[in-house]
């Protein structure tokens, strides 16, 4: 009951922090992974399944966005990015 009622409490108290510190006036609430990683946990899940489990629950939603950008060329689907990391050279598994 701690670690829910911990749940409880961030989900009811970070939407007004939200609003306050980081000036967002659309309402924000925990969404399903908040709670989905507790539920993982009291199924008895190992902690090491629970990333992979939602990867596993995102495939669909991934490959939809995908095809998208495939079939609608006019649309922009993520804003472009530049990296920022330094650029580092390939080193193959057996050398490290």
């Amino acid at each position: 009951m701690d670690e829910f009622n911990l749940h409880k409490a961030v989900a009811r108290l970070a939407p007004p922090l939200m609003r306050q510190e980081r000036k967002m006036f659309k309402p924000v609430s925990p969404n399903i992974d908040f709670y989905s990683g507790f539920a993982y946990n009291m199924l008895g899940l190992p902690d090491e399944f629970i990333t992979p489990l939602f990867a596993i629950a995102r495939v669909a939603g991934w490959s939809a966005h995908r095809i998208e950008e495939l079939t609608c060329t006019n649309k922009i689907i993520r804003p472009a990015y530049m990296s920022v990391a330094n650029q580092m050279n390939y080193i193959p598994l057996e050398k490290r």
